[in-house]
């Protein structure tokens, strides 16, 4: 499973909240695959020098068409002014079609939480996503 690991973009104070993300995206065919790879690639070089970034993952299963991405931030605002930042801003309308499903979850951690562990990551995409469902019935 391709992945890249928690990377610290701007050391995090050692007392204080982070912001963190975490997201599921499904792609709709395998042929979708390497377009979406190679785009989060741009993304990743982009949150590697944005400011407020505290750190950032990225797990890839080519084979299911599902990529996870994990990040963690000095707060809100830092996280969508990346989002709307270029090329992380063009990048989220050029794939918008080839998605199938994409889920996200937001909390808040100290600091000293840093990194977050794929495993909490993973359970509270599951929660949401189950959050999700139950709104859309």
């Amino acid at each position: 499973m391709p992945s890249l690991p928690w990377t610290v973009p701007n050391p995090p104070p050692p007392h204080g909240t982070a912001f963190v993300m975490a997201s599921r995206f499904e792609v709709r065919t395998l042929k979708d695959v390497p377009r979406f790879f190679l785009r989060s690639l741009a993304a990743w070089k982009q949150v590697r020098s944005a400011p407020g970034a505290y750190g950032a993952s990225l797990i890839a299963q080519p084979a299911r068409r599902v990529f996870y991405t994990l990040s963690a931030w000095q707060d809100r605002d830092a996280l969508y002014a990346y989002a709307r930042t270029e090329p992380h801003r063009g990048i989220m309308t050029s794939l918008r079609s080839t998605m199938r499903a994409s889920t996200f979850t937001f909390w808040e951690v100290d600091t000293t939480g840093l990194p977050i562990t794929w495993d909490d990551a993973r359970r509270r995409l599951t929660e949401q996503a189950r959050t999700d469902a139950a709104g859309d019935a």
